[in-house]
């Protein structure tokens, strides 16, 4: 550990210096086999609850759907990118943030993922060092190694929240070229405030490091408003999609915010390797930007969901968590129970029917003694998912 409660960096480079044509090594999303387990059991008539993805249940907003079915009636589709979506999502920014957003800064992507590989893919070359947090989203690790980058996973625990601070990045001995950020995180739900947000930018423009942040949880905050890191970064380089506030995961349909300097590189990759985002899902895109009374009613059931799992987890001897601040996920120390987080979610699943992510997906050393907890689906389902976790719970530590 770094001096004044600095975590170390972990440097993961298994792919440095091999040749151009070997294949990066990539972890498996293990989230992914705890969930066709779950489609299993489901398709043999068993009761399962699906809180192992970051997947709202609430679906599209009616608007969106209506949209979606007079398109189909109506226009034959093809490769488009919509400019009325565009500028709705600079204006989005403006009202927002306060940011003048060019919307040919704009990129349409197939989702958040496309746009976090046009955004690395753009900033970086074989070789550069990526920081992030860790915990973290399990793509970030991954997508940099596929993209011959080295990872560089800054260390962060519970006492901060499981967060990056402008201190950790200016302790690093060497500065990474790039920094990828989420506030909200996953699989934490932590913000980080707007005060470090803005340290944060002052150290990586010092140090001359490119900053990607991750905006995709933005609008799901349970403790005030969210600051988008264009505030303080102009030159950041912004992913979002409508996959959780608007509630449109198999929609496909996110952006990328681009810096001046990398827009038509990100429009050179957007263009070869994804063409364009689906014509369909942009249609629905700009008709659920108009529902937001019926967005704001998801985000109160997840505020509700919050506070039921939030009571239900002491009760289950599950007390070690930063309680998060926005997203809907809740990441937990389980350590009293396991070391194997993955079979100890295979195991909860087949005996209770809860599907649950294990904590080794967002980070490799530590995660093997974590769960992350999905609060997206349904209220009901919330309490169910309770009744049925807390027995079980108390049971395993009854045979510690």
């Amino acid at each position: 550990m770094l001096n004044q409660g600095l975590p170390r960096a972990r440097h993961l480079a298994p792919n440095l210096f091999m040749p151009a044509s070997m294949t990066a090594l990539i972890e498996p999303f293990r989230a992914i086999s705890i969930s066709r387990l779950a489609h299993a059991m489901k398709a043999r008539g068993e009761k399962v609850i699906h809180m192992e993805f970051g997947q709202p249940s609430t679906g599209a907003p009616s608007k969106a759907i209506a949209a979606a079915h007079q398109v189909l009636d109506t226009d034959g589709m093809g490769y488009w990118e919509s400019s009325p979506l565009k500028e709705a999502l600079a204006g989005r920014y403006q009202d927002l943030y306060g940011v003048t957003v060019d919307p040919e800064r704009i990129v349409l992507t197939c989702g958040a993922s496309p746009a976090l590989v046009m955004a690395l893919s753009s900033a970086f070359g074989p070789g550069d060092q990526i920081a992030f947090a860790s915990p973290g989203y399990v793509a970030y690790r991954n997508t940099v190694k596929a993209l011959h980058l080295e990872p560089v996973e800054i260390v962060c625990v519970e006492a901060t929240r499981f967060q990056i601070s402008a201190a950790q990045i200016e302790a690093l001995e060497r500065a990474p070229k790039g920094l990828i950020l989420a506030s909200p995180a996953n699989p934490t739900g932590t913000i980080i405030p707007a005060g470090e947000l803005k340290a944060i930018a002052d150290v990586c423009a010092r140090r001359n490091i490119r900053i990607i942040s991750d905006e995709i949880y933005h609008g799901l905050s349970y403790v005030g408003r969210t600051h988008s890191m264009l505030e303080f970064a102009p030159n950041a380089l912004v992913v979002n999609s409508f996959s959780k506030y608007f509630s449109m995961a198999g929609w496909r349909l996110g952006w990328l915010v681009a810096s001046g300097d990398l827009v038509d590189a990100a429009r050179a990759r957007m263009g070869n390797l994804f063409l364009t985002a689906p014509s369909l899902a942009q249609h629905a895109g700009l008709a659920a930007m108009d529902c937001i009374d019926e967005l704001e009613a998801n985000v109160a059931t997840y505020r509700a969901n919050r506070e039921i799992v939030l009571r239900a987890l002491p009760a289950m001897g599950v007390t070690r968590i930063a309680p998060p601040d926005g997203a809907f996920y809740i990441y937990a120390d389980v350590s009293h129970l396991t070391e194997d987080s993955m079979a100890f979610a295979h195991q909860m699943l087949t005996d209770t029917g809860v599907a649950i992510a294990p904590g080794v997906d967002f980070d490799p050393v530590a995660g093997h003694r974590h769960l992350r907890f999905s609060f997206a689906v349904s209220t009901p389902q919330i309490e169910d998912a309770m009744a049925r976790l807390t027995p079980w719970f108390n049971s395993r530590s009854a045979l510690r």
